[in-house]
């Protein structure tokens, strides 16, 4: 089982609203660019739509379910279907999009104990408990040709470095993509 993270990032390491939902100021960012970097399959999810389940923070979970179930091309299908796992402390539901259930206790402990490969995607608070408790064994990154100055940062401030191997790495129209792994000094 691996833990997977998914971002969309600026180059000044600035996740905040890359698609204006949350109406901040820069929020929207990522469209500026056009649907190239961001349409279809960017973070080449592949077969873990079919093996894995997808762990999500409640505020990406409600916009997802908002976004994906209208839509029926093949990779929104893939979006639909597969398992998903929702952290939230107050959700009581989570019937209203497809195959979701809500995480029951500790997501850490949910986390360690799950089987599957774990993606989780967007739900930067998640990430970060995650990667408090050493969780995270691969970043997927499409970083965007934008500094914003200003925001949330993906990574929160350590007291100590961590060091990522470099995996893959392509341009995607006008962004970038990276999928980093732990380096072998790192590994858990």
């Amino acid at each position: 089982m691996s833990v997977i993270y998914l971002a969309f990032t600026t180059l000044d390491g600035i996740v905040t609203d890359p698609d204006g939902a949350e109406g901040t100021p820069a929020g929207g960012w990522m469209f500026q660019f056009g649907p190239e970097a961001v349409a279809g399959d960017k973070f080449r999810l592949g077969p873990l739509f079919d093996s894995g389940v997808m762990l999500l923070g409640r505020r990406t979970w409600q916009a997802f379910g908002r976004l994906w179930p209208t839509r029926d091309d093949p990779f929104s299908r893939r979006m639909n279907a597969i398992p998903k796992l929702v952290a939230s402390r107050t959700l009581t539901d989570a019937s209203a999009w497809a195959n979701s259930r809500l995480v029951e206790g500790d997501v850490v402990d949910t986390v360690k104990r799950e089987s599957r490969d774990v993606v989780v995607t967007g739900s930067r608070g998640l990430a970060h408990l995650l990667m408090a408790h050493d969780l995270i064994d691969e970043y997927r990154l499409i970083t965007f040709p934008i500094v914003l100055g200003a925001g949330k940062h993906l990574f929160p401030s350590a007291e100590r470095p961590t060091t990522l191997q470099l995996r893959e790495i392509e341009q995607v129209g006008p962004a970038v993509y990276a999928r980093y792994g732990r380096s072998s000094s790192e590994s858990r």
